[in-house]
């Protein structure tokens, strides 16, 4: 036992010296390691990706040399206490062995793909370059060349990449093959192998915004409510010696006003719903003159009360077909094209008579249900059937939808050329007795209820416009009825029947003086009973007008006119009735 002692005691300075040795080489070789590892994750990061290729570290030889340095180590450590050189490659071996990461991450960037930007210098950068500037796959310049010298992010880079492959296939599709050599063929494959995770991401990106634009432009519109609006101010006069049966007429000058506001609501934005409210104090003059021929075109007395005026909703069940849904003050010329180019109220003739044919009056202020279509460039077709509004809300004997008064209405438009318009119209109507008017209150008081008690009839218009030239419009119109009696009553028997007639022409001048303005002058014969069992007209009325209206500014507008009446109620014993008028209309 102490023999064992003692030789082991006489063994421990080689040991000791060992153990120093290990200490010293390991110090000695701790900067070096440090400082090169530094310099190779510079250089590695500097370089392309085609030098990055050629020297990237072999994994499976920097293995074999680190473990033939250590075995060397070992051995040089249990035969000889002798100290050496730091030997660089046991350095590495050491900063290999301490931190492995540090070979990870030298064997996993050898390609562009791995990098984050594109720079002008890469090979990637100047090929993609060459292939716009020889294929035009880029036309964000003027001259539709490819100037960039900015580094590009990866999918900047694969943006571009992906034009020129679409623009090589669209000349590979279309027969140009040959304008594509091999070697640029070898280069988008060499690209779109080194992006195509970038190219992956890109397309699935547009397809995902493509679906989201289709489901944005299929539910694009969201219910909205424009509000428009209209005021017209008015000064009215009417002269002559008396009024119809001999009174003395007596009317002075008179200013009033209409304003409506139209609230145009719609769900699809091809449909709409409108609202209109409407407040007016405009005298219609029947009571001084005894006569509807004298009415303005754009009277009617609420007393200024704000009351609901059109109320209606038109949708489209296809691009030709349309229907029209109303509870208020709904009339054909609401839902038709009546043909002539000044029935409007607030912009059109200053009388009643003169805005259109009387037949497309029948009736007035209804509800209902139409529909036009439009079979082609060339026709369009529309119907409805509609009631009185105090009819229809009416749950009454001899009221509401089917029980009452009705029209059921058709007309057809031919548009020949954009210079000729010619529109018919048929109206079955029947009204009971007291609410007769089948002249929409334009004609003599015989023609507007020609026989006293529950009517039908049956209507017929025509009407057309010609265009000639840029400055010049002829219009007109004629409407015929026959009215029968559905019931008996003082001197007038069920079947009785009378016969109505009303005719116009007019010529106009559009854009007179300035664009917008418009220049018109009427002729024409109010409905007047022509043949009757009963009672006739005895003479005959005619309306002679004229109006300018003037375009003050896109929203502003004044329009002086005035209009005679010869012969009122058909009448020669009656004197002329002179009616005139300034109206300015506000629209906004």
């Amino acid at each position: 036992m102490q023999k064992l002692f003692w030789s082991v005691l006489k063994l421990s300075p080689t040991l000791l010296s060992a153990i120093f040795l290990l200490l010293e080489r390991t110090q000695a070789s701790e900067v070096p390691v440090r400082a090169l590892v530094s310099n190779s994750s510079t250089i590695v990061t500097t370089q392309d990706s085609t030098s990055l290729k050629q020297n990237s570290i072999n994994p499976q030889v920097f293995v074999a040399s680190t473990t033939s340095s250590i075995k060397s180590v070992s051995e040089d450590i249990l035969s000889s206490s002798r100290p050496q050189p730091p030997d660089v490659k046991l350095a590495n071996t050491y900063q290999t062995i301490e931190n492995p990461s540090a070979l990870d991450a030298l064997a996993q960037v050898t390609s562009v793909s791995q990098l984050s930007d594109v720079q002008p210098s890469d090979w990637a950068f100047q090929a993609l370059q060459s292939l716009v500037e020889r294929y035009g796959c880029i036309a964000g310049y003027p001259d539709s060349t490819y100037r960039g010298n900015r580094a590009l992010t990866r999918y900047e880079f694969a943006a571009g990449l992906n034009a020129c492959l679409d623009r090589v296939n669209e000349l590979i599709t279309t027969a140009t093959a040959d304008a594509v050599n091999r070697e640029d063929l070898a280069t988008l494959q060499r690209l779109q192998e080194e992006f195509s995770a970038e190219l992956a991401t890109l397309r699935g990106r547009v397809d995902a915004l493509e679906a989201q634009t289709a489901e944005l432009e299929a539910n694009q519109f969201s219910t909205t409510t424009k509000l428009g609006g209209e005021v017209v101010f008015g000064l009215a006069d009417v002269f002559g010696d008396s009024a119809v049966g001999g009174s003395d007429l007596e009317y002075n000058t008179i200013a009033a006003v209409r304003a409506r506001l139209n609230f145009d609501t719609s769900f699809t934005g091809r449909d709409l719903l409108r609202t209109r409210l409407q407040a007016r104090n405009i005298d219609n003059n029947t009571g001084e003159t005894g006569t509807s021929m004298t009415r303005l075109g754009f009277d009617g007395d609420e007393g200024n009360d704000v009351i609901i005026d059109d109320f209606f909703y038109r949708f489209p069940l296809n691009n030709q077909f349309r229907v029209f849904l109303a509870l208020n003050s709904f009339e054909p010329r609401d839902f038709i094209d009546v043909v002539s180019p000044f029935y409007s109220s607030g912009d059109g003739a200053v009388s009643r008579f003169g805005r259109l044919n009387p037949v497309l009056r029948i009736p007035d202020d209804s509800s209902g249900l139409a529909f036009d279509f439009k079979l082609n460039d060339t026709f369009t077709l529309a119907a409805g059937y509609l009631v009185p509004t105090d009819f229809a809300s009416n749950p009454s004997q001899k009221a509401g939808l089917s029980d009452g008064a009705y029209a059921a209405f058709t007309n057809v438009v031919f548009n020949a050329t954009n210079n000729f318009k010619l529109g018919l119209s048929y109206v079955r109507s029947y009204a009971p007795g007291g609410e007769v008017n089948l002249t929409g209150s334009t004609g003599s008081g015989i023609a507007q209820d020609p026989l006293g008690v529950a009517t039908s009839a049956d209507s017929v218009g025509a009407q057309a416009q010609l265009g000639v030239g840029e400055g010049l419009i002829l219009s007109g119109w004629a409407g015929y009825t026959w009215a029968k009696a559905q019931a008996s009553g003082l001197g007038v028997i069920e079947g009785n029947e009378a016969r109505i007639f009303n005719w116009a022409a007019a010529v106009s001048f559009p854009d007179l003086g300035k664009e917008g303005n418009l220049a018109s002058i009427i002729f024409g014969q109010p409905p007047k009973v022509v043949d009757s069992d009963l009672i006739e007209d005895q003479n005959t009325s005619y309306h002679l007008e004229g109006f300018y209206r003037f375009k003050l500014t896109e929203n502003v507008s004044i329009t002086p006119g005035a209009f005679v009446i010869f012969n009122p109620e058909h009448n020669n014993d009656n004197d002329t009735i002179y009616v005139g008028t300034i109206r300015t209309t506000f629209e906004f």
